[in-house]
């Protein structure tokens, strides 16, 4: 099997990375292309891909072609690769903003189509991808479809109206995630850590908190109150966080972040 990238920018990276780390195919089996040529094939060339010299060489040789570009080109990329997009092939698109509608109006309405959300922690086997299929991958090509992403971290398969609320807590959060890590360890050197160590302390916390509130199958609330004796020094600093906002805070900003994406904001 072979995957085709069109575009190689961050998420791309993160994805290819994700794969190779999981051995998901052989590194020459990832054929990368996009319109600087010294991105791709420096990329190519660092870590054993295929670059191909056109988007239409790359869909003719693919069995998956991964469209990875910005939204403003998609329809043109798609447009000079139509031809090589036959329906013994697969589409899948990481594209934000464009439906399965609009991709089967781009290419074939045969085509089978995957649209994605992915994360940038895919690169670490740890990402969290929204998916949703149009009615032509099913069988076999769902199945690769979606172990393309399972081989990067977990997947969620979601009706397109929630992929805005996704994102939020998904993509951008992951941003919000690092942000709160950060406060922590800003908090450490106020107190004397020195900010290695405070980062490190911080951000292992946070993976573990993580970790142990989806291995344990309770709610977030439920392990708070396990953290939290009676008045203690936990449950003072959760009052004096709620005193200052933090819960509105991240509302808020899931909000602002929701309403950019969907061309709301104020």
């Amino acid at each position: 099997m072979k995957i085709g990238f069109i575009g190689v920018g961050a998420m791309a990276q993160a994805i290819i990375q994700g794969l190779l780390r999981a051995k998901f195919v052989p590194a020459e089996n990832i054929l990368v292309h996009s319109a600087h040529k010294e991105n791709y094939e420096n990329y190519a060339a660092q870590y054993g891909l295929t670059a191909k010299a056109t988007n239409q060489a790359l869909a003719a040789d693919s069995d998956l072609v991964v469209l990875a570009v910005v939204p403003a080109v998609a329809g043109d990329v798609l447009g000079e690769v139509r031809d090589q997009l036959t329906t013994e092939k697969t589409l899948i698109s990481i594209v934000s903003g464009v439906s399965l509608s609009r991709l089967e109006e781009l290419t074939d309405y045969n085509l089978a189509i995957l649209r994605s959300l992915p994360n940038i922690n895919s690169e670490f086997g740890q990402g969290m991808t929204a998916v949703a299929a149009n009615e032509n991958l099913t069988g076999d090509k769902e199945k690769t479809a979606l172990a393309l992403f399972a081989a990067t971290g977990e997947v969620s398969e979601l009706p397109e109206d929630q992929f805005a609320i996704f994102s939020a807590i998904s993509g951008s959060a992951v941003a919000y995630v690092d942000f709160f890590i950060d406060a922590l360890s800003r908090a450490g050197v106020k107190y004397g850590f020195s900010k290695e160590t405070a980062t490190k302390v911080a951000a292992q916390t946070t993976l573990g908190s993580a970790q142990s509130l989806l291995a344990s199958g309770q709610t977030p609330a439920e392990l708070i109150d396990k953290v939290c004796s009676p008045g203690g020094d936990t449950i003072a600093g959760i009052l004096a966080m709620e005193q200052a906002g933090f819960l509105n805070s991240v509302v808020k900003g899931i909000d602002a972040t929701i309403d950019k994406s969907t061309g709301n904001a104020k």
